[in-house]
């Protein structure tokens, strides 16, 4: 049976999305081709050769992408089995199904991708309208990564001056257990995470490392979520690899609740923690149910500091109960917590996306305000009451595009841009603190995005 694994986005990460399943197919017996179109061309040979096509649907933009590359596999072998499987496949079901899709797996997909690819190559039935989403506990294995492009056609990390590593990544969980109502991951888990044994991660990194790999990654959506693993994991990779260095992510709450591990995360070779702020505004963090506030990120901040760890919070700047008073907020709380060289421009412009079956649309708010479902974007519509609100994210999203200025510069440009909409004049912020050299902060060469 020949299989071909497609990936089209994965934060410029070498993907585990198609190492893991591709080891399990393998040792099914099954032939494997793995195609990450972020860094490769579409083979049509492989193409037209497979029998089971499978596309990784990690996050929303590689769902887009993988649509429209789905359009055109289909001219080069209309007989193929097509499945969607990772966490935005069982999310867009009805859509996926309506564009030709076979199957849709979700959660833990790799027992199930390769349950289906057996019963393919078994000569049963194919089930044309399967719909799988597991969150059963599986045994994981040692992903297939010698079928990848090479590490170092990936994102890198700039750690400090004239210092690149390249990047591995790896996961040590799956799902969370938390419950935050705009997060992709909860209408698939539902407050669930399943634990990657330690070996498996070892194992993981070791090849990795074999590679080349100078860096980790850790994608756990909450590296957190299982404290006492995680301590495991990073304490037996720095006793194995003591200069190899890594960066995960940790809620605000959890950073806090786990403070006594923060320095423990800097011995062992943390340089940076991704953390999802998403705004400083009471109402939002309520809505979004994110369990802390904004003093709580300002604690974060300050624990992460006085750790020698790099803070490297993400928002959803816009919403539709952002105001302009409260973006100016948002910036100035940046500011006052010396986070402006820390912050990836995007972040600035990020818009809240509402992608069908999310938890926000249990809210009577939410359902009132939002208009239709937009297929192109796999999203629904909603407009800002306010229509400088929109505007105002347009423009900012507009500056930061692609902008290789210096993020202090880019901070002040959003800055007026913020006042200017508010008919401020566009004055600085008041300079609490001494921005430090952008050198000095490490940073992945491809920004957190989604």
């Amino acid at each position: 049976m020949n299989v071909v694994l497609v990936s089209t986005y994965e934060l410029g990460r070498q993907p585990f999305g198609l190492a893991s399943p591709a080891a399990w197919l393998e040792r099914e017996g099954a032939h494997v081709k793995c195609l990450d179109l972020a860094v490769q061309s579409l083979d049509g040979d492989v193409i037209a050769a497979a029998d089971v096509i499978a596309f990784h649907v990690p996050m929303h933009t590689a769902t887009r992408l993988a649509i429209e590359v789905f359009k055109s596999v289909r001219t080069l072998n209309p007989d193929a089995h097509y499945c969607f499987y990772g966490l935005y496949a069982p999310m867009n079901e009805h859509f996926l199904r309506k564009e030709g899709a076979h199957s849709i797996i979700g959660g833990e997909f790799e027992a199930p991708l390769a349950a289906l690819v057996g019963r393919l190559s078994e000569g049963s039935a194919p089930r044309r309208h399967e719909t799988v989403v597991s969150l059963g506990r599986q045994r994981f294995v040692v992903p297939d990564r010698t079928g990848l492009p090479a590490l170092e056609d990936y994102a890198h990390l700039h750690a400090g001056p004239g210092e690149v590593r390249k990047v591995g990544y790896t996961e040590s969980t799956r799902g969370c257990k938390h419950l935050c109502s705009h997060c992709p991951v909860v209408p698939v888990y539902g407050g669930r995470f399943r634990v990657v044994a330690k070996d498996v991660v070892l194992g993981d990194i070791a090849q990795q490392v074999e590679a080349g790999a100078q860096h980790i990654t850790f994608g756990d959506p909450d590296f957190f979520n299982a404290p006492g693993h995680a301590r495991a994991v990073i304490e037996s990779v720095h006793d194995r690899w003591a200069d190899l260095t890594y960066d995960v992510t940790i809620k605000i709450e959890h950073l806090l609740k786990q403070a006594h591990l923060v320095p423990r995360l800097k011995d062992t070779g943390c340089l940076f923690v991704t953390s999802a702020v998403e705004s400083v505004d009471e109402r939002i963090l309520a809505i979004f149910d994110k369990n802390h506030s904004g003093a709580d990120f300002g604690r974060a901040a300050a624990l992460c500091k006085g750790a020698g760890l790099t803070l490297n919070p993400t928002f959803v700047a816009f919403t539709p109960w952002t105001t302009l008073e409260g973006y100016l907020d948002l910036l100035g709380a940046i500011w006052e917590l010396d986070l402006v060289a820390n912050v990836a421009p995007v972040q600035y412009g990020i818009r809240l996306l509402i992608p069908d079956g999310s938890r926000l649309l249990d809210d009577h708010e939410v359902k009132a305000l939002v208009g239709d479902f937009d297929e192109a974007s796999l999203s629904w519509k909603w407009a800002h009451e306010d229509p400088r609100v929109d505007r105002l994210q347009r423009d900012v999203m507009e500056l930061v595009a692609g902008s290789d200025a210096e993020r202090h510069d880019i901070f002040e440009a959003v800055w007026r841009l913020a006042a200017g909409a508010l008919g401020r004049a566009p004055e600085r912020p008041n300079r609490l603190l001494e921005a430090r050299p952008r050198a000095t902060i490490p940073y992945l060469t491809e920004p957190w995005y989604c």
